[in-house]
Order: C-alpha cells, then sequence, then structure tokens
C-alpha cells in the first residue's frame, strides 16, 4: 500500500473508533458490515462523512465492492486520483 493509502486507512479508522459503540481492534482486512456490524444505513452515514473529509463522491456501484477497510482506502484513493 502507498502512503497515501496508509493515511487514509488511518483517517477511517481513526473516524469509526468515534463511532462505533465498543472498542475493536481494526486493520485494513477488517469488513466494514461483518466486523464491525454496520448496516446499510451506518455504512451509508459513514461513506457519506468520509465524502467531506476527503471531498470525494463515491458512487453507489463502487461502494457495493467495497468489503473491507482496505478495500475503502483504495477506493478513495483512486477517486482523488492518487491510484
Amino acid at each position: 500500500m502507498t502512503t497515501d493509502v496508509n493515511d487514509i486507512v488511518e483517517t477511517i479508522i481513526a473516524a469509526l473508533v468515534k463511532t462505533l459503540p465498543t472498542p475493536v481492534t481494526i486493520t485494513t482486512e477488517t469488513s466494514i458490515t461483518r466486523d464491525l456490524g454496520l448496516d446499510s444505513l451506518a455504512v451509508m452515514d459513514f461513506v457519506m462523512v468520509l465524502e467531506d473529509k476527503f471531498d470525494v463522491s463515491i458512487p453507489m456501484e463502487r461502494i457495493a465492492e467495497v468489503e473491507t477497510i482496505g478495500d475503502l482506502a483504495r477506493t478513495i484513493s483512486e477517486l482523488r486520483g492518487h491510484a
């Protein structure tokens, strides 16, 4: 992973830690729905926060392809033109 993606991962994890009800270890391999227990509404709310934070718009078809924190970070990096 590139430095940009690593920075994005750190930002995602920091934002998630603030919103999760219980502490959990989060890595790039963490499944957003299975491991974090986020339902589709919570995922969409979180994606909107990230879109604002990174100044990107993540298309619905791209969100559907995202399963892990690493996938999400790579998607944001690609949309920012850093892939």
